[in-house]
């Protein structure tokens, strides 16, 4: 499991060791680039048991700050796009506005949780419940992933362990 581990780290070039690993992972992991820090977290959590509720809050923050960033973004490029043309009021705008900062419980969603957090900074939401909502959706996210992932029987980890090894 550690060389597998090792040779993840190196191909994402992240550093190899510690709760630093799984803090990058989840903040980049938050923004629009599709990598997934589940797999970081689920093996510095097998190898550390015990900072298992430390490396999911660690993951977390990460995350919680990556789609600050992604909510940062929306609000810097609506300041920009409103000074090029005129506010827009589309009914995905409505939609959004009228269930506020409470939409941000999805955000861990795959492919659809980074471009909500962009919204919900385009459409100016309050940072303070967009940055409580944010963290609860995705601490929960991260619960149930590790839980799903340990799961899965340690035969599996060791025979995906060999394949990749073999590439």
């Amino acid at each position: 499991m550690e060389q597998m581990l090792s040779q993840l780290f190196d191909f994402v070039g992240m550093p190899s060791v510690g709760l630093p690993a799984v803090f990058i992972s989840a903040f980049v992991s938050a923004t629009l680039l599709p990598i997934g820090s589940e797999p970081i977290l689920f093996g510095y959590t097998t190898l550390n048991p015990n900072l298992y509720w430390i490396a999911i809050f660690v993951a977390t923050v990460g995350n919680t700050l990556g789609g600050m960033f992604d909510w940062w973004l929306g609000l810097l490029s609506r300041n920009s796009f409103e000074s090029l043309k005129g506010p827009s009021n589309s009914r995905m705008q409505r939609w959004l506005e009228e269930r506020g900062p409470k939409m941000l419980l999805f955000s861990w969603l795959p492919g659809f949780g980074d471009p909500l957090c962009l919204a919900a900074g385009w459409l100016r939401l309050p940072w303070a419940p967009c940055l409580v909502y944010m963290f609860i959706g995705k601490l929960l996210r991260y619960l149930t992933m590790t839980w799903l992932l340990t799961l899965v029987p340690t035969s599996v980890w060791h025979q995906l362990g060999h394949w990749l090894h073999l590439i």
